[in-house]
């Protein structure tokens, strides 16, 4: 166990939950995952195990057969698996913030259906908000909705969805204009319909086609792919809630777990470059000694502990304040822009004391180096999380007339 990023106070049960996940990191993750991602093979074995061990249900509460466990453990989890291999808790993580808005806002018959074979890793989630012509603009979206009868048709390109191709259910943000009058506000007059289809690539429904996996720098072996609608139809019973024009902000709590989720991730990442920075220079020796007892060394080294230390305590805050039922935005976005920051930072430094050999694709240190700016635009970019940031904190530091 790392003397960094410990987390006090979790359960017997969490501690046995992160334990099994550890060693199953260590022995089934770290061993393949530079080859697999180096090949962009999905991790088909990795997955496999990951369903036995359910986690695709750890957050699925009990009654629909999953775990019932708490963002804080979700989190903790990410971070063990993103410290082996940040693209598997992608696969993870699109399904798991699936699952949580029906779990959150969908009908009984939706939570019913869906959760139950959810949490078996029967039925694989993805959610799709961005376009080719937006990223973090969510209110800027086109692709629409129009009512047919008992059915709703919808047109439009979406784009980034992560695990698009392997998920057999999509939660995708459309514009509805159904019984909003003209002059109402975007953000009201969005949808989130869940799509079922089959797994695959090409045509995986009648209007609804999965072009193909998009050639990433990093983040391989998960795909990610464009969403093209046309003329595709999905009952009105698959209008998540039932409601339409909750869209919006149906989808803003699910990314606001899933930026929790991010930070998890950069906390894994980090963690991982420090291990293998602070063991490559006790071994790496220069003029007569181990690089490690070199000052300018020292310095790396007691930086990029600091920053993996407090990106992990800001982390768990960020999940402990949303699992008490509080609003957790800013701490949230706090929680992944520094993450992600400090992961880019203690990468680069793993990378600079790793020297020549950092730049080798036989070291891990190349992969984690390509990896981590994922993160930095990933669930909206660090621009956008300051921008939530900056007005969250003018609204709880408003000047009193």
């Amino acid at each position: 166990m790392s003397r960094l990023a410990e987390t006090y106070g979790l359960t017997d049960v969490q501690q046995e939950i992160l334990s099994t996940v550890r060693d199953f990191v260590d022995k089934e993750i770290i061993p393949v995952a530079t080859e697999l991602e180096h090949r962009d093979e999905y991790p088909q074995a990795i997955v496999d195990g990951l369903k036995d061990l359910g986690l695709f249900g750890l957050m699925i509460p009990e009654e629909y057969g999953g775990l019932g466990e708490s963002l804080l453990t979700y989190a903790l989890c990410v971070e063990e698996i993103s410290r082996g291999w940040m693209s598997v808790s992608g696969i993870i993580n699109t399904h798991f913030i699936v699952a949580y808005m029906i779990k959150q806002h969908g009908t009984q018959e939706q939570k019913d259906h869906f959760l139950p074979r959810m949490a078996l890793g029967e039925i694989r989630g993805a959610f799709s908000m961005s376009e080719p012509g937006l990223g973090s603009d969510v209110s800027a979206i086109t692709s629409k909705a129009v009512k047919d009868g008992d059915a709703y048709v919808l047109d439009g390109q979406k784009m980034w969805l992560t695990n698009g191709g392997t998920s057999s259910l999509v939660a995708v943000l459309v514009r509805s204009d159904e019984g909003h009058p003209e002059g109402t506000a975007p953000h009201k007059s969005m949808t989130t319909f869940l799509v079922e289809k089959e797994p695959g690539f090409g045509e995986v429904r009648p209007g609804l086609t999965v072009p193909g996996k998009i050639d990433k720098m990093g983040y391989k072996g998960v795909d990610t792919t464009e969403l093209i609608m046309d003329g595709l139809r999905v009952p009105a019973d698959r209008v998540l809630g039932g409601t339409t024009g909750r869209g919006f902000y149906q989808m803003m709590d699910g990314v606001e777990v899933g930026r929790v989720n991010v930070a998890a991730r950069g906390c894994g990442v980090a963690r991982r470059a420090f291990e293998l920075g602070v063991t490559y220079a006790q071994q790496r020796h220069t003029f007569g000694k181990p690089i490690a007892q070199h000052q300018a060394i020292q310095f790396k080294l007691a930086e990029m502990g600091t920053k993996v230390e407090a990106a992990h305590a800001m982390m768990v805050n960020a999940a402990r304040k949303k699992d008490s039922g509080e609003r957790n935005d800013l701490e949230a976005g706090m929680a992944k822009y520094l993450a992600s920051e400090y992961c880019k930072e203690v990468v680069e430094d793993s990378f600079r004391i790793h020297g020549g050999y950092g730049f080798s694709k036989e070291y891990e240190i190349e992969r984690l180096y390509r990896e981590a700016p994922m993160l930095l635009i990933g669930e909206g970019t660090a621009e956008i999380q300051k921008m939530i940031i900056g007005r969250r904190l003018l609204e709880e530091y408003r000047l009193q007339n």
